[in-house]
């Protein structure tokens, strides 16, 4: 028997990401133990939280159509379907982007007292924020991080760094606003597009190299790394077509001879711990020919069945279900 009965799995955001989010989200929903628990898919973005469909223990999924999901009561955080109230007593988040990857619903859940799947709100406002989250991983001298230049809409800024370099909003994901620049006479343009996607930028200095990702979780007992994942795109760079469009190889396990398979996992498993993380966590680096590169972290990574962290899981011999119920009762 469980520690929790009735999971909340969270998806939507008020991000881009949205849709995305909506797709790992009825992943994680379809893999949750239906034997052991109770689930409920709620839909949530600007502030407007609906059920979507909900499971109960061994038994047929329901939807309910647009225009009559029944609203969640954030006051408790619970529903009432058909005259029935139901509490939840655990929130498996799956939103990316604000506000399920910037603090703001880890915030109200420890507010109420609700356990959850993620990182906790201090450590997923930090590493949220790309150059907040690198300022923090620099300082404990465990990896590089790439040169790079703060800028906040509205103040004037200077760039010296060399070329090629990334232009990327400082919050958020899916490569949504990223720009790969090559002179200097393109970078206003690739930082004006960046602040669509918000009002600060990172410019990053590029790194060549091999871009290798790896996730950790806690296991029961301590943080455990999953197999590495070299992603070999035929774009100049991950970027969104790359990711989502299938022009991308993704190889699991990758294959870095066993000193760089102990780096990369011994310092994923190092910032984990440093930053407070809890649940599945991604981090994503560049073994370059002067060392390995942090880029960022993922505290709410893809969850699709195509998505980097199920492909880990899979590698491990490890079967989706039982590894999410260890994420849940672990958490």
């Amino acid at each position: 028997m469980g520690r929790f009965s009735k999971i909340a799995v969270i998806y939507g955001s008020d991000s881009s990401e949205w849709e995305v989010s909506c797709r790992s989200g009825e992943f994680v929903a379809s893999r949750i133990d239906g034997q052991e628990y109770d689930i409920y898919e709620i839909f949530a973005r600007f502030g407007k939280w609906q059920l979507v469909a909900c499971k109960k223990k061994d038994s047929m999924r329901i939807t309910f159509p647009e225009g009559s999901r029944p609203e969640v009561d954030k006051t408790d955080f619970s529903v009432t379907v058909m005259g029935e109230k139901t509490k939840f007593d655990y929130a498996y988040i799956v939103q990316h982007g604000a506000p399920g990857e910037n603090g703001l619903l880890q915030g109200y859940l420890e507010m109420l007292g609700v356990p959850f799947s993620s990182c906790g709100a201090y450590s997923s406002t930090i590493a949220f924020d790309k150059f907040a989250c690198k300022s923090f991983i620099r300082n404990l001298g465990i990896v590089k991080c790439a040169p790079d230049v703060f800028v906040r809409e509205g103040v004037d800024y200077k760039v010296d760094l060399k070329f090629p370099v990334f232009v990327k909003p400082t919050q958020g994901g899916s490569s949504f606003g990223v720009t790969m620049v090559k002179t200097a006479e393109e970078l206003p343009s690739a930082i004006r597009f960046a602040f669509s996607e918000g009002s600060t930028v990172l410019v990053e200095q590029g790194i060549s190299g091999r871009e290798l990702t790896c996730a950790a979780y806690f296991d029961g007992e301590k943080v455990s790394a999953l197999p590495l994942i070299e992603i070999v795109t035929e774009n100049e760079y991950f970027d969104y077509d790359a990711k989502y469009n299938g022009h991308s190889s993704e190889i699991c396990p990758a294959p870095v001879d066993d000193g760089v398979k102990a780096l990369v996992q011994d310092t994923t498993c190092k910032i984990y711990a440093a930053l407070g993380c809890k649940g599945v966590v991604r981090m994503d680096y560049i073994m370059s020919g002067d060392g390995l590169y942090f880029l960022e972290v993922n505290t709410i990574p893809g969850m699709t069945s195509a998505s980097l962290v199920p492909k880990m899981v899979r590698t491990a011999g490890m079967d989706m279900t039982t590894f999410l119920t260890a994420i849940i009762e672990n958490s």
